[in-house]
């Protein structure tokens, strides 16, 4: 069983990007790691970001390819069973992984799952162009995600901006928001063309997740390739404090009650769900 994993990313050291560390991750973890999307333009199109995740996935060579945001890595510690996984469900042409958001290093949020560590071998004809961003899996036309394939208890970490600063943020959101515009033709929830605008925009989004992190970490319990950056975070940095949103938060009972009832409750379900999944045929028409 041979594993890829492909990333992207475009002048990594000027979008403050920890694309040297994650790509030590991926080289520990993988047999192949494929770099595409290096000449990504400022202005763009936003079904380009599909087509650059169609590109990395169509020259990965792997029997099982991952789809890897740069912010975005495994924990050395999950390698012998994630691998576990890759060779229990070889069947299927998806496994989904629930997602550490991360913000400020000391705690995080149990997120959403993310269903992007995908069967080459036996699903070749895999396309990334589902979902409202389109550039989730797709197999012939059906969406892959966490209610049609297995799901494994392992976490993707995903470090959101935590490495970068208020202004290469606001420029980036404002590229997307851009891209956005001019494909749908409204802002949505992205602000506006401006990186005033859509910094602003993202900020709001942040107040609200951030709420709902309140499982704790150590630095010690982060993945190894991280932990240099984290010791080493500026003030300038998101990760630091989040621009002073990390002493001004307030968290209610409420806020508590979801992250656990998310956590939790969600795992709960998904215990039952991989039981009924074990005992049941599955099959994907190719």
């Amino acid at each position: 069983m041979n594993i890829s994993i492909f990333t992207s990313y475009t002048d990594p050291e000027k979008r403050m990007d920890p694309w040297k560390e994650a790509l030590d991750c991926y080289k520990d973890f993988a047999d192949e790691v494929v770099v595409v999307g290096e000449d990504w333009e400022e202005e763009f199109s936003f079904e380009y970001i599909g087509k650059v995740f169609q590109e990395g996935f169509n020259k990965s060579k792997g029997d099982w390819v991952i789809k890897m945001d740069i912010d975005t890595i495994f924990h050395e510690n999950n390698f012998y069973n994630l691998k576990k996984a890759l060779d229990e469900y070889q069947d299927y042409p998806a496994i989904s992984l629930r997602k550490y958001q991360i913000f400020t290093p000391d705690r995080y949020h149990l997120k959403s799952r993310m269903s992007f560590i995908l069967n080459k071998k036996k699903y070749p004809n895999i396309k990334l162009n589902g979902g409202g961003d389109m550039c989730d899996p797709t197999l012939n036309g059906v969406l892959l995600d966490s209610t049609n394939v297995p799901v494994v208890n392992i976490p993707f970490w995903n470090y959101d901006s935590s490495f970068k600063s208020k202004n290469v943020i606001a420029e980036d959101r404002a590229r997307f928001a851009r891209a956005w515009y001019n494909y749908f033709k409204d802002y949505g929830d992205r602000g506006g063309e401006t990186p005033e605008l859509a910094f602003k925009a993202w900020f709001k989004m942040i107040e609200l997740r951030y709420k709902k992190h309140i499982f704790k970490l150590k630095v010690e319990d982060h993945p190894k390739y991280f932990q240099s950056l984290i010791n080493n975070l500026s003030s300038d940095q998101f990760g630091y404090d989040l621009f002073g949103l990390k002493y001004s938060t307030k968290r209610s009972i409420e806020d508590y009650y979801n992250a656990f009832k998310e956590r939790y409750y969600g795992e709960y379900k998904l215990m039952v769900k991989n039981a009924a999944r074990s005992n049941s045929s599955y099959s994907y028409i190719q």
